[in-house]
């Protein structure tokens, strides 16, 4: 699976408890908490493949099972997807 990257209509604004990402061609608002930003982060041009992703967050959380941070990564990845706020690259 192709990692999806950020719209370039999509602004991120960083907030003490997580981040605002807000849309400005649909005015859509979507709100992160502090591990949606480092997922965030770790979108295109960073990380290539959801593993790449997955392995940079069990580092920083040992105390989470893989499996759940694999989950838990692909739901936001497929929730930003619906909302409008990623897009996947296109086929060459």
């Amino acid at each position: 699976m192709s990692l999806p990257r950020p719209k370039s209509t999509v602004v991120f604004k960083e907030m003490p408890q997580g981040a605002i990402l807000f849309c400005t061609a649909t005015e859509t608002y979507f709100s992160l908490n502090p591990v949606g930003v480092q997922i965030w982060g770790l979108l295109p041009p960073v990380c290539t493949t959801l593993e790449e992703i997955v392995g940079s967050l069990v580092a920083e959380h040992p105390e989470v099972a893989m499996d759940a941070i694999r989950s838990d990564v692909a739901s936001l990845l497929q929730e930003l997807l619906t909302s409008g706020l990623v897009e996947l690259p296109q086929a060459a």
